[in-house]
């Protein structure tokens, strides 16, 4: 690569090159296949494990440096850059015999055709060794990991706790709430007919039974909607009369089955998702009309909700707020699917949640 400098430009050349991270190179690829290093950095050793001048002698030796699984990559970006004499990106894994070790390296390089011989092509460029940053970015998937496990293993957790004290709710305040209306009908009736204000007093103490009869329902119900025992079709038909009923947003829901087998924890986390949604719209969408259509095709589940709303920005998706947009991501996540938010025909948000399911046992 230096042959043919003048010495003082040589010299702070190789100066410079010393004083680079990772390894300076020149690669050829012969119109025949054979391939040389025409030039090597004093980093060669360092990164690769090699001295220059064997690696120079056994050019072929750097392939077989390369661990067997990353070697079509490396073959393929770099057949596609001589073709085009495009940049050459690559990284992968090679195997330091010297430190029996592997090690993450990334090659950055620019072609150029040889006028001789015909048909060679040249890159020159930098080899860097990239393991601390792979390093990195492998313990940060696996917090991620571990994180959305801790979210999933608390979401299970919280529904597990709502589902009990649903159960507890009916059972024990709705039985007391019952048997205090009997005993005031009882006492109704066993009232002086000349004292009609205890009359108004016990209707109103009835009125108010009733009352918290109602809200223990409505609490029971948001607790764990026992309609998740019909299956998650019959859910979802409640919820969306539920939504209309309490909001006054017209829906339309649409399915091409009458019911879809799915795990309790799947049916909850699904049903979770939809109320989340029809909650965003009811609170931000300003919209008049809701579409909802929940299939399966295969293995596949599929669950759109459409609203003709003013649309979601790309800005309150990153809100540090949007709580309800990430629990819905986490709970598709969960479940092994991807939720994506996108504008829907006409205007107005549609959410997409795709769900791959376990296929039924034999």
């Amino acid at each position: 690569m230096t042959a043919h400098l003048p010495t003082d430009y040589e010299a702070r050349f190789n100066a410079v090159v010393r004083h680079m991270p990772g390894l300076v190179y020149q690669f050829v690829v012969e119109a025949d296949g054979a391939v040389r290093f025409p030039y090597l950095s004093e980093g060669c050793e360092a990164l690769l494990g090699v001295p220059a001048a064997v690696l120079e002698a056994e050019p072929r030796r750097f392939l077989a440096l390369i661990l067997p699984q990353d070697r079509p990559a490396y073959l393929e970006s770099m057949q596609a850059s001589a073709a085009a004499l495009t940049p050459w990106n690559w990284e992968g894994r090679i195997w330091i015999d010297a430190f029996k070790d592997v090690k993450w390296i990334n090659l950055r390089s620019t072609p150029r055709a040889l006028a001789a011989p015909a048909g060679a092509v040249q890159w020159e460029g930098i080899m860097t060794n990239i393991s601390a940053g792979k390093q990195a970015q492998r313990e940060v998937s696996d917090s991620r990991a571990a994180l959305a496990e801790l979210t999933a293993h608390i979401e299970a957790v919280k529904e597990q706790e709502r589902t009990r004290i649903a159960r507890e709710i009916h059972d024990d305040l709705g039985g007391n709430l019952t048997a205090i209306k009997m005993a005031i009908a009882m006492l109704a009736r066993r009232l002086p007919p000349d004292q009609p204000q205890l009359l108004d007093k016990t209707n109103y103490v009835d009125s108010l039974v009733d009352r918290t009869i109602e809200a223990v329902h409505r609490i029971s119900l948001d607790l764990r909607p026992p309609m998740l025992d019909f299956g998650i079709v019959a859910a979802f038909e409640w919820q969306v009369k539920e939504f209309e009923k309490q909001v006054g947003i017209a829906c339309h829901f649409a399915t091409n089955e009458t019911d879809i087998a799915l795990s309790p924890d799947h049916a909850i986390a699904l049903f979770r998702i939809f109320q989340e949604a029809l909650t965003n719209i009811a609170k931000h969408a300003g919209a008049s009309r809701v579409d909802i259509a929940l299939a399966r095709d295969g293995d596949a589940l599929s669950l759109r909700i459409t609203d003709n709303g003013g649309g979601i920005a790309a800005a309150d998706r990153r809100k540090p707020g949007s709580f309800g947009l990430r629990s819905m991501s986490e709970r598709a996540r969960a479940l092994g699917g991807t939720m994506t938010l996108s504008r829907a025909p006409g205007g107005g948000t549609m959410v997409a949640i795709k769900i791959e399911l376990s296929p039924p046992a034999p």
